[in-house]
């Protein structure tokens, strides 16, 4: 990816991804973003679907178990995150329609020793900020996992979810649509600076979006994974509810062809894909 932080002069960053943006688009579109998380909220989702404030299950308990139930947020729409991508409202719509081969990963390592699970049921979920741990106004689209995790299939991290270790979540994406918007007056920059004005009041971080002068407006993207991750550029994205699994199983992401076997959806060339971390 163009290294973007030497510019300290913002007129002649703005000039450079004015004059490169077919370029700079492009790069994002060929790899696949990795946007993890820096914040937690030790939250449980009760019967009611209420986020409060503890687990009734303590991590002794979870830990005795062989099987729990997770629901995590892997991504939130409307803020400015540290690779100055907004994704925005609407984002996942089509590929949660779509994409079937889904896996819980640690630290997004597409690695058999690093799946935690494909026991994944992907879904879109408005939340109040309030209700994630936020003092951001207004509301945001998350994309939530719901998973089982069997102990024997990856020991340590199901005993980091028992014991509420894990604290941030990341989606592993494939750009689709992508605007650049640029806070600008200058004619030259009309164009950037109308999609500035689409989208700016959305942006809940404004004041950072204002600071940097100029964002990416992800518009749709295509999930590839979501990662249990350390740290990343999206803090907003916790660990909703651990608890012991006491329902109906649910079906693997993966599906079978008409000869029975197991195959994915859509298959991936992994080898080709460059992969951003923080």
């Amino acid at each position: 990816m163009t290294d973007l932080s030497k510019y300290t002069d913002k007129a002649e960053l703005f000039k450079f991804i004015k004059e490169n943006k077919a370029l700079l688009i492009a790069e994002k579109k060929a790899i696949v973003k990795c946007a993890d998380a820096i914040s937690y909220i030790d939250g449980y989702v009760n019967d009611k679907g209420e986020v409060t404030k503890s687990n009734p299950q303590t991590s002794v308990d979870l830990l005795k178990k062989d099987n729990l139930k997770i629901k995590v947020v892997i991504n939130t729409t409307n803020l400015l995150d540290s690779h100055s991508d907004v994704h925005m409202k609407g984002i996942w719509k089509k590929t949660v329609k779509e994409q079937k081969n889904l896996y819980l990963l640690q630290e997004h390592q597409m690695k058999f020793e690093n799946v935690i699970t494909d026991m994944v049921r992907a879904s879109i979920k408005e939340y109040e900020w309030s209700e994630l741990g936020f003092d951001f106004k207004g509301t945001t689209e998350a994309l939530v996992f719901d998973a089982e995790i069997d102990k024997d299939r990856n020991q340590f991290m199901f005993e980091q979810y028992a014991k509420g270790y894990v604290k941030e979540h990341s989606v592993g994406m494939r750009y689709v649509n992508i605007e650049m918007a640029i806070n600008s007056e200058e004619k030259y920059y009309a164009e950037e600076k109308a999609v500035w004005d689409k989208y700016i009041d959305e942006v809940v971080n404004r004041e950072e979006a204002e600071r940097k002068g100029y964002f990416w407006a992800v518009t749709e993207a295509k999930i590839i994974e979501g990662s249990a991750v350390v740290k990343g550029s999206n803090y907003a994205t916790p660990t909703i509810s651990v608890k012991e699994n006491t329902e109906e199983p649910l079906e693997s992401t993966q599906t079978e062809n008409k000869e029975g076997s197991r195959q994915s959806d859509t298959m991936f060339d992994f080898k080709q894909l460059k992969v951003i971390n923080n």
